[in-house]
């Protein structure tokens, strides 16, 4: 009982001190959406939809140098979230967002202008940067598409 009390003390020691010090959290997010372009013609219209479970995979460089690999999937609205908390010092610099696959089964075929989005993160903490649209098309057009 005694040592459990001592390791509380000195728990509660360690917080305090950290909190004491100065050192600031930031807080950041990045998302996405990823997107089924049904016709192929680059537009975002009411035949498209959006693909759940696709994969993106998203790289930052923090202020210190640190390479931080983040992996994530889109949700039933086909939108990823990336978010992170850290000392305001090791903050994210500069990002990579790029899409990995699409489990949706006619709409694999990355689009041309989707390979990856690179971005400086300047953003202040608790707020988030949105990556532009990443666009899957299927290997065969649909007939009402032409």
């Amino acid at each position: 009982m005694e040592s459990q009390l001592r390791n509380l003390v000195l728990g509660l020691f360690l917080l305090s001190a950290t909190f004491v010090s100065g050192v600031k959290a930031w807080t950041g997010e990045i998302h996405g959406r990823v997107v089924c372009d049904v016709c192929g013609d680059s537009s975002i219209g009411p035949e498209d939809h959006v693909l759940e479970g696709a994969e993106v995979a998203v790289l930052c460089i923090t202020i210190s140098g640190e390479v931080l690999n983040y992996q994530a999937f889109t949700n039933d609205k086909g939108i990823y979230t990336v978010a992170e908390t850290m000392s305001e010092s090791d903050r994210w610099d500069a990002c990579l967002s790029r899409p990995i696959s699409s489990f949706h089964e006619q709409c694999t075929q990355l689009g041309e202008a989707s390979k990856g989005v690179k971005f400086s993160y300047n953003r202040p903490s608790g707020f988030s940067h949105t990556v532009k649209p990443f666009v899957y098309r299927p290997a065969n057009v649909p007939s009402y598409c032409i």
